[in-house]
């Protein structure tokens, strides 16, 4: 398949963007240096250990980090991707060069043999072993940094762990059970192999590793979005409560987070303005991408937006769900992010959501734009969807018509929220959730916490028309057949 699309785009050009790829992905990221000299330094000079907390974010935009070295391995936006495609919200309407066929097609999520497990595994757990490293530096999971950069540090290692447990619960475990075993806790480096904890054991740990890093992280000032400050670490944990089941600490923690006046919500005019400039000030976390960092070919722009030089332009076309679509009203400025011309190969394509500022098809080739890896939107819906799910239908509606106001082009038409209730307005949040989060990797979150359905429009590439439970063993991924061979706690029996 790259074979091909090499051919494609130009020969020796694009030979030259990956000729060395493959050494290049087995090298740890400049910035991370080795257990022993952070041990070292840390103590005295911050700077050091500083160094690997950001080696621990570049992993999250790095390809290869996945382990497959493919062209959909590059780090957490590859498994926004993923997730996207198994809520069904996402469509592969054409697929010359086959990537995410097995994903689409449920090969991955229904045999441990398939890479794409592994790349899940992978990474997450690549990103644990190396906050392991810069928790261990500090002191270990039981210290408190006495030098505010070495406890802010401490902070974001902790947020960093939790994040990549978390994500690994929901990839993992088709829905919150919390007696049943899922997934190996390592918690100091280079630990020897270990069995399944259970999701209780696991979510523990997410919990207090993000409590610890809000508390450590009270006055940090981040110096770049890319960076995990305490109000993105109050998001993950209001996600984990959402996850287990517990909406009154979500619903809790979403309003400080909305009322900590940091963000605000993207309006009208940026919900159609490409979503690529981290400034934006709606965004709470996301990467600042430049032409120095070297993306290209591999990257999440790559596969979604038509004006970069890479697989949506040439032929692997990634759109919205047509049902989706229908269900937005016209006067819905979001129904303006997609294009909405049947004649075109790029219907239902988020030509006006994402996009490099240019406006030349397949002409972004370094990518300049960035990576948004959390909004606040998402605290507005998470805190409706919380505030309905324990009653509080006032406070869902005050949430839900707060986002609608900058979505609907007239004043007053976000009013029809007012009638609903109950599960009525439950619904009416979901379908908000999908609409306003479409391409971002969070429905995927949304739909297994819920207990939602998905549905398969009229122009996917397999399986149209079918609906599948949030629970059902083809939307959730596999631990890995490498995993199952070389760790002796673990068989293939309860996969």
């Amino acid at each position: 398949m790259k074979n091909k699309l090499i051919a494609l785009l130009g020969g020796a050009s694009m030979l030259a963007l990956t000729g060395c790829g493959e050494e290049f992905l087995e090298v740890e990221p400049s910035q991370f240096l080795t257990q022993e000299q952070v041990q070292e330094a840390a103590e005295n000079n911050p700077d050091v250990v500083a160094g690997s907390m950001s080696g621990i974010y570049t992993l999250m935009f790095q390809t290869g980090t996945g382990g497959d070295g493919g062209h959909d391995d590059f780090g957490q936006k590859g498994y926004d991707i993923f997730s996207d495609f198994l809520t069904s919200d996402l469509a592969l309407t054409i697929s010359s060069y086959g990537w995410y066929r097995t994903v689409t097609e449920y090969q991955a999520t229904t045999d441990f043999t398939f890479g794409e497990n592994y790349m899940v595994w992978r990474y997450y757990y690549r990103i644990v072993r190396s906050a392991n490293l810069v928790i261990d530096a500090l002191g270990g999971n039981d210290a408190v940094p006495e030098l505010d950069e070495n406890l802010h540090i401490m902070g974001q290692a902790k947020a960093m762990r939790a994040y990549a447990y978390f994500y690994l619960t929901q990839f993992m475990q088709r829905d919150y059970n919390p007696s049943e075993e899922i997934l190996p806790i390592y918690i100091v480096p280079d630990s020897p192999n270990v069995g399944k904890s259970t999701a209780q054991e696991v979510f523990d740990l997410i919990v207090s590793d993000l409590t610890d890093a809000i508390d450590h992280l009270e006055t940090f000032q981040r110096g770049a979005k890319n960076e995990v400050n305490q109000n993105v670490a109050k998001a993950l944990l209001a996600y984990t409560y959402a996850a287990m089941g517990d909406y009154a600490q979500t619903k809790t923690i979403t309003a400080e987070i909305i009322n900590s006046g940091e963000f605000t919500l993207v309006n009208k005019t940026e919900a159609t303005g490409g979503f690529n400039d981290v400034a934006t000030p709606g965004w709470m976390w996301g990467a600042d991408l430049t032409n120095d960092i070297g993306l290209n070919l591999v990257s999440w722009w790559g596969q979604m937006d038509a004006y970069t030089y890479s697989y949506q332009w040439a032929g692997d076309r990634k759109v919205m769900d047509q049902s989706l679509f229908d269900l937005i009203p016209a006067n819905d400025v979001r129904k303006g992010q997609f294009l909405d011309n049947s004649a075109s190969a790029y219907h239902l394509a988020p030509i006006n959501k994402f996009y490099d500022p240019n406006r030349v098809i397949g002409g972004q080739r370094y990518i300049t734009t960035d990576y948004v890896y959390m909004r606040v939107a998402e605290m507005y819906l998470l805190h409706a969807e919380a505030s309905a799910a324990t009653g509080d239908d006032a406070s869902a509606r005050q949430s839900l018509k707060a986002l609608l106001v900058e979505r609907l082009e007239n004043p007053g038409d976000e009013n029809y929220v007012d009638a609903l209730s109950g599960q009525a307005l439950m619904d009416e949040i979901y379908l908000q959730t999908r609409i306003e989060l479409w391409g971002e990797g969070k429905t995927y979150l949304a739909l297994k916490r819920t207990d939602n359905t998905t549905f398969r429009g009229d122009n996917h590439l397999s399986s149209v028309g079918e609906t599948l439970e949030s629970d059902d063993p083809k939307l959730t991924f596999m631990i890995p057949q490498s995993e199952i061979q070389n760790n002796p706690f673990i068989d293939s029996q309860n996969n």
